[in-house]
């Protein structure tokens, strides 16, 4: 399947399914189907399906870090000396074994990537940039930045109305 295709439309309930599981992954069958105003064995057909199709990928908790220990937010440029997709790719599979990154990205027009950390306290950003970032030869430059609030964290996807394409 390409991107941005689906087997099939995605249609009204879906969506209403989709949006409800973004907000609460763990609600019940029958919870589910009451919010979305469907019969159960609808909605656990459709959820079935929309697990098949790759489009929900994965059901996860989000859990608060600060009480966990990790009230540090760091986000991280880092630029290579060299962009060959070798490279990229064999400095990728070194950042992202890391537990501390939680995300990591590619980009492009400044920094060859961009990573968000969180961490315990200073020390263990040091630690993490010895480990990952400033002793790596193949590392040119290491930008971070400190969050000082978090106005708003929601990894929850809009899911607009109209016609999604379908693989034909």
């Amino acid at each position: 399947m390409t991107p941005g295709t689906l087997p099939y439309t995605l249609d009204d309930l879906d969506r209403r399914i989709l949006d409800q599981l973004q907000q609460d992954s763990s609600l019940s069958n029958l919870q589910l189907a009451a919010r979305v105003h469907a019969s159960a064995p609808t909605c656990l057909r459709r959820v079935r399906k929309l697990r098949q199709s790759g489009l929900i990928v994965r059901e996860t908790a989000l859990l608060d870090a600060t009480r966990l220990g990790s009230p540090i937010t760091v986000i991280i440029e880092v630029s290579l000396d060299a962009q060959a997709a070798s490279q990229l790719d064999a400095v990728e599979a070194h950042l992202i074994q890391d537990p501390a990154i939680q995300q990591c990205y590619r980009v492009s027009s400044g920094p060859d990537f961009i990573l968000v950390a969180r961490l315990a306290d200073m020390q263990a950003y040091q630690d993490l940039a010895l480990r990952r970032l400033t002793g790596d030869p193949r590392v040119r430059n290491v930008r971070s930045f400190f969050a000082t609030q978090c106005s708003k964290f929601d990894p929850r996807i809009v899911i607009p109305d109209g016609i999604y394409p379908t693989s034909g």
